[in-house]
């Protein structure tokens, strides 16, 4: 359902956007929203449409744009220079300037002939508050905050200029999401102009041609049919939930899920922080390293998750996977890393008892603690987890293959009243970066008791619903 705004007479550059693109450009709804698949183009296009805005002699307003990082701030006004010019608006690019000196707040600043300007600025919420003028933000449902950003952007239209909210989607419960059900099941109360594209709404518009015609002669997608193109792209998908919600504008459910995607979101660092350790810290002071080791051969991964403590927070530093790795191979990476962590937890279960064993032998119990995946065990993993995003005292990655991992895990009660911890088998793994990061945060814990540990008698190798082992 597609509730269109009021229709302008496009310019003569609308040949150079394919249908939904030139549908967007051409509303003028002063709130317009538009969920969409990834990547195609319509950052780009709505860069057109507020060079059309601002650089008119009747402009009233500055246009503000809200971007999900630094990067995509400079990327988004890079596309307003191409569209001035193409368009032939006099337009000077000012460069990074100080927007708030109190709170060290910048944005990237495009100025049109008329004295209107364009400003770029990546997510922070603060930043819009106080101006005037239209506003733009781009993968809205992305925000650490959503809400917060729409309650602090929209009171600057209130003297005139129009609000774009572009997302794709992030979770049923995210604020993004709300907006839309808002629109189709209860009204329509903010009077939102929602428009929405798939991917394959997209390639029946003629994207897979546009797109060709940019690619290099010798690129496998130019031999694509419309088809073949969204397979491509199903396939490369992290796993399903991911492709329906990043090109199919099916938002995951976050009602089935053990975390949501607001709550990985609020723990992610910035797309572009440089959050990596490159070395093992050997030329300055020891910093305080946990490591968690969730352990694969053949089907999963064995991935190394290693964390440092400052104060009451832990920083991702490394993310390790490795596969099909024969055991001696694997060992030759992992041990450096627990040479310089104060302790390190490892899945025993099934094959992981002789990594433990070895571990131990080598580095003495204390510093290596092998943990048996039980149901009572990966309950006791799961939860910590979620009790550090929820206060803020964990930093993960910003990737899409450790969301995916960390959204595959969800909580079952059976009928007896346990709780059971479930994971999908996908081509990434087996949820392996989730418990990976579980058996980090254990061994950062303190005290540390070890969890579900019998050292005598028959081990059973647990099993999820699926019949498929933990190992």
């Amino acid at each position: 359902m597609k509730h269109k705004g009021n229709a302008r007479c496009l310019p003569p550059t609308v040949g150079l956007f394919l249908p939904f693109q030139a549908r967007w450009v051409a509303d003028q709804s002063r709130l317009k929203l538009m969920e969409k698949s990834r990547q195609i183009g319509i950052s780009w296009s709505s860069a057109y449409s507020l060079v059309e805005r601002t650089a008119a002699q009747s402009a009233r307003h500055d246009q503000w744009v809200s971007s999900r990082d630094d990067i995509q701030a400079q990327l988004f006004i890079e596309d307003c220079k191409l569209f001035a010019k193409v368009a032939d608006r006099a337009a000077r690019d000012l460069g990074e300037i100080v927007i708030d000196r109190e709170r060290n707040l910048t944005a990237r600043v495009l100025q049109f002939a008329n004295g209107k300007r364009i400003h770029s600025m990546s997510s922070n919420p603060d930043a819009q508050a106080g101006k005037r003028g239209g506003r733009m933000l781009d993968e809205f449902a992305l925000h650490p905050d959503p809400r917060k950003l729409w309650t602090i952007a929209y009171p600057g239209i209130t003297w005139g200029g129009s609000m774009d909210v572009v997302s794709t989607h992030r979770g049923s419960g995210n604020f993004f999401n709300q907006l839309v059900r808002e629109v189709r099941e209860n009204g329509n109360p903010k009077n939102i102009s929602l428009h929405r594209v798939t991917l394959a709404d997209a390639l029946e518009q003629g994207f897979l041609f546009k797109l060709q015609q940019s690619l290099p002669d010798d690129d496998e997608r130019q031999a694509m049919t419309e088809s073949d193109y969204f397979d491509f792209v199903r396939s490369g998908a992290a796993d399903e939930e991911s492709f329906l919600q990043e090109y199919m504008c099916i938002p995951g459910d976050d009602d089935v899920a053990f975390l949501d995607y607001d709550l990985i979101a609020s723990a992610e660092y910035p797309n572009s922080e440089n959050w990596e350790r490159d070395t093992l810290w050997a030329e300055v002071a020891r910093p305080e390293l946990y490591i968690g080791v969730d352990i694969g051969r053949k089907k999963d991964l064995t991935v190394i998750w290693v964390l440092e403590k400052l104060g009451d927070v832990l920083y991702t530093r490394r993310v390790i996977t490795l596969e099909k790795m024969r055991k001696s191979e694997q060992e030759a990476i992992l041990y450096p890393w627990i040479e310089h962590a104060s302790r390190t937890c490892i899945d025993q279960t099934g094959m992981g008892i002789g990594w433990v064993d070895d571990a131990q032998d080598k580095f003495g119990e204390y510093r290596v603690e092998g943990v048996n995946f039980t149901n009572r065990s990966k309950e006791a993993l799961a939860y910590p987890v979620r009790a550090r995003m929820e206060d803020r005292r964990i930093r993960i990655p910003f990737e899409k293959t450790i969301r995916a991992d960390l959204r595959q895990v969800t909580k079952v009660t059976t009928p007896a009243g346990n709780i059971r911890f479930t994971a999908e088998r996908t081509k990434d793994g087996h949820a392996d970066r989730f418990w990976a990061l579980a058996l980090a945060i254990h061994a950062a814990s303190n005290p540390a008791p070890p969890i579900e540990f019998t050292s005598s008698g028959p081990r059973e190798i647990e099993s999820d619903t699926a019949g498929y082992l933990y190992a």
